[in-house]
């Protein structure tokens, strides 16, 4: 009986050319066919969604901070239309003479009602049903964080129905919900390198299986560990490169399509949400990534079979 093309072969040349095209033979596999390089593709995808999320939300709070850092609102709530006013000018009267206030801004009170008119659904009769406490932005002076505590102070001796606010701290919720989806998406982001590995695992399992007994006899002809994992982990880097450029090329276009869409919303803070280049050269490592750890997931599996066999 006529032996294995590769055992042949192995005889022949006393396996010292055991390595290149000769020995991707061992693990023979269709391999545009085969279902590696597709699950690779889709994993890389998905982790390049969840890994651009991650960043976009964390450009989006570092953003938002920036422009609220230093920024106070003063509100004065008073129902009384009159005496609100007055109370609204001891206020800027207080910030005209104050060194720590930089600028101050009264914030209109049509701008105010239109801004609660959808939540409040009151029509025109916003401001006579709901007392509406004026708003002054503020904008403090640099460089020494008690400004905000002495500013209060200083507003609050002149008019005590007045109260001092941290703009940052109205947003504080905002950017705890932000913290946790960042830390949503790097839980993501582990468990589809744990699952791309997994199935790394399998598939080297699998094609280890299926050859045990070539395997077997050309380790005993003389092949070394290293020689025969060598054999899997190139045929695992090509599904890997392969499954990598493609997966990274679908995540790049949802990555797209979907700034696109949040850029249609044309909000301020969401603007401040976007990829900078920094961003986009480490969602191009992804691809890399993957490929580093197929080859050790499959070096890995193939020596633990190669152990359990001998």
């Amino acid at each position: 009986m006529k032996g294995p093309p590769v055992l042949a072969r192995a005889v022949e040349r006393g396996l010292r050319p055991f390595k290149g095209e000769r020995a991707a033979q061992l693990v023979p596999q269709a391999r545009l066919s085969g279902p590696m390089p597709w699950v690779i593709a889709i994993m890389v995808a998905l982790t390049a969604i969840a890994a651009a999320a991650g960043l976009a939300l964390d450009n989006l709070a570092d953003s938002a901070r920036a422009e609220l850092a230093g920024g106070a609102t003063v509100q004065v709530l008073e129902a009384n239309p009159a005496e609100r006013e007055a109370r609204v000018a001891e206020v800027l009267a207080v910030l005209d003479s104050s060194p720590l206030a930089t600028s101050h801004r009264q914030v209109p009170q049509a701008e105010l009602e239109q801004l609660l008119d959808p939540w409040l659904d009151l029509g025109d009769d916003t401001a006579a049903t709901v007392p509406i406490p004026a708003l002054i932005d503020v904008q403090l002076a640099p460089g020494n964080e008690a400004n905000l505590a002495q500013l209060r102070e200083q507003v609050t001796a002149r008019v005590p129905q007045a109260r001092v606010d941290a703009q940052a701290s109205w947003l504080a919720p905002v950017f705890s919900a932000l913290r946790s989806l960042q830390w949503m998406a790097v839980a993501l982001v582990a468990l589809l390198a744990l699952t791309s590995a997994a199935a790394v695992w399998l598939a080297a399992r699998n094609a280890f299986g299926a050859n045990r007994e070539t395997i077997e006899i050309v380790h005993l002809l003389g092949g070394t560990d290293g020689q025969i994992a060598r054999v899997f982990q190139r045929s695992i880097a090509f599904d890997a490169v392969l499954g990598g450029a493609v997966g990274l090329a679908l995540g790049v276009v949802a990555i797209l399509a979907l700034g696109s869409r949040f850029a249609a919303l044309q909000s301020g803070m969401i603007s401040g949400g976007g990829l900078v280049w920094s961003d986009w050269l480490l969602l191009a490592l992804i691809p890399f990534v993957g490929v580093l750890i197929a080859i050790y997931t499959a070096r890995v599996t193939v020596f633990a079979a190669l152990k359990k066999m001998l």
